[in-house]
């Protein structure tokens, strides 16, 4: 794979009463060292200046996602594991605790996918049934 990527990350959660689905589309740059994959990317937050830098480690079986700047949070998915974190944004923070139950990893030669499901809780509170989808693929072959 290229180092310059298009990173797409889609998100589902589903609550006792409803489900919403998120997706969002970053440029970002990608490599390989160790047979470990490294994602990294910013976003940028309305009314924030600073960017959110974001760095993803893909390997067989785990999936960790770590955020700075105006928000930090170090969240590892692994099947069977319970994981907490704290979530800091400009106007608080708070714990997080995923269960992770499923962790899917298929890297090809110009794509690479990674896919967790998993439980949260917010401040001890079951909060949702969760899916996140991370699609990493060289700028030059991207498509949706």
């Amino acid at each position: 794979m290229t180092k310059d990527v298009m990173v797409t990350i889609s998100g589902f959660h589903m609550n006792e009463e409803e489900g919403d689905t998120i997706e969002m589309v970053h440029i970002g740059e990608y490599y390989e060292r160790n047979g470990t994959h490294y994602i990294l990317y910013e976003e940028r937050l309305e009314g924030i200046a600073e960017p959110v830098k974001n760095r993803i480690k893909v390997r067989e079986q785990r999936i960790e996602l770590q955020k700075r700047g105006p928000v930090t949070v170090n969240m590892v998915f692994e099947k069977d594991k319970r994981q907490s974190s704290t979530y800091a944004i400009p106007y608080g923070s708070f714990l997080m605790e995923t269960c992770t139950t499923s962790v899917e990893v298929c890297a090809g030669e110009d794509r690479m996918e990674a896919k967790a499901s998993y439980e949260l809780n917010v401040n001890g509170v079951r909060c949702a049934s969760c899916d996140v989808r991370v699609l990493v693929q060289s700028r030059n072959t991207f498509r949706l």
